[in-house]
């Protein structure tokens, strides 16, 4: 967790208690500065006083710059009562700060009010509300305000990336669901046909199939599993197909794995099923499916090759290539290579990861 986010954290989960610490950090600051400014010749007391009164204005107009004219005005595009509430209540806020000063700060030093500075005078003389009280008041609030629309912005990054993230992965699930009975469709039609055969191989190919099934529902449940787990769902899914064929089907596998990373589940059986059913279903020649993996700890390449044919043009755009490459924009954006070609009697797809 970065520090805006546990500084985020933190204000969610301790409001008051933010703000009593950013009030006391600012009286403090101020302090520090009054007492380098006036050394031993005001005592720390009346330092005290005085900064003390300045953050008492200071608080009121901070807040209602922060919580009251910009959501109420700013947020809502009413600009000209904006310009006219805040003038009107700085004005106000100025005011209350110099009463306070000439009635009770000026009193605490030991000072008489001036009798020449009326009340009508306190009210009347702009360019001392201006130019004393303002700027020093406001200076505050407008920091104050800009750290309170740099918290919301954040937290309205925050909850969109979270709902975007919510949403992809609610369509990572709903392409799953839409793989896996594709995949199971094809599966059990396969077994169908060996069993209307009465093929010996048939309980096999179920064996396998339950071994299929079991890693789909329980072993690949997480974003990213194990590569060795992906390799033995291919070779079992091999074997099940390889069981439909006699010799005429040749399967060339060569894995070259250094480490064990993670993947994302299904994504390498996406290709594989791809090459089966391209390459096997209608070619009644001697089809031929070249498998090479290879994977170490910052790249994986997977590259599978099918024969097929010229009458049985490749879609790449069917269901298993389609959802393998929205899952890949998903999982890995910007971090995967995903080439697919057709040529002659050839197709091939090459699919690169960077797991770095």
């Amino acid at each position: 967790m970065s520090l805006s986010e546990r500084i985020l954290d933190f204000n969610s989960r301790h409001r008051v208690t933010s703000h009593l610490i950013f009030w006391i950090l600012l009286l403090f600051i101020q302090l520090s500065s009054s007492s380098y400014y006036n050394g031993e010749q005001v005592p720390f007391r009346n330092n005290l006083m005085g900064d003390g009164t300045n953050i008492l204005a200071q608080i009121p107009a901070a807040y209602f710059l922060a919580y009251f004219v910009v959501p109420r005005f700013i947020y809502t595009e009413k600009y000209l009562s904006a310009i006219l509430c805040f003038l009107l209540c700085s004005y106000l806020i100025c005011v209350l700060s110099r009463l306070s000063v000439v009635h009770i700060e000026e009193p605490w030093y030991g000072t008489k009010p001036n009798p020449k500075e009326t009340l009508g005078e306190i009210f009347t003389d702009i360019p001392k509300l201006i130019y004393v009280y303002f700027f020093r008041i406001f200076s505050v609030a407008f920091v104050f305000m800009l750290l309170k629309l740099l918290k919301d912005q954040l937290l309205i990054q925050k909850r969109t990336l979270s709902l975007e993230k919510e949403k992809a992965e609610t369509e990572l699930k709903l392409l799953k669901t839409q793989l896996n009975p594709h995949f199971l469709f094809n599966t059990l039609n396969n077994i169908y046909s060996l069993s209307l055969s009465n093929s010996p191989v048939t309980s096999t190919s179920i064996g396998r199939l339950s071994e299929i099934l079991d890693y789909l529902l329980y072993r690949c449940d997480s974003p990213y599993v194990p590569v060795s787990g992906e390799i033995h769902l291919l070779k079992n899914y091999i074997g099940l197909e390889k069981l439909r064929y006699d010799e005429r089907l040749k399967i060339e596998f060569t894995c070259q794995v250094s480490e064990q990373v993670q993947i994302a589940p299904m994504i390498l059986l996406s290709i594989l099923e791809n090459a089966f059913k391209h390459g096997t279903g209608n070619d009644a020649g001697k089809p031929v499916i070249r498998i090479d993996l290879h994977a170490d700890r910052n790249l994986l390449t997977f590259k599978v090759v099918n024969t097929f044919q010229a009458k049985d043009a490749v879609n790449a755009g069917n269901i298993g290539l389609s959802n393998l490459t929205r899952q890949l924009d998903l999982l890995y954006p910007q971090k995967h290579m995903l080439l697919i070609e057709q040529s002659e009697n050839l197709f091939i797809v090459d699919l690169k990861l960077n797991l770095a």
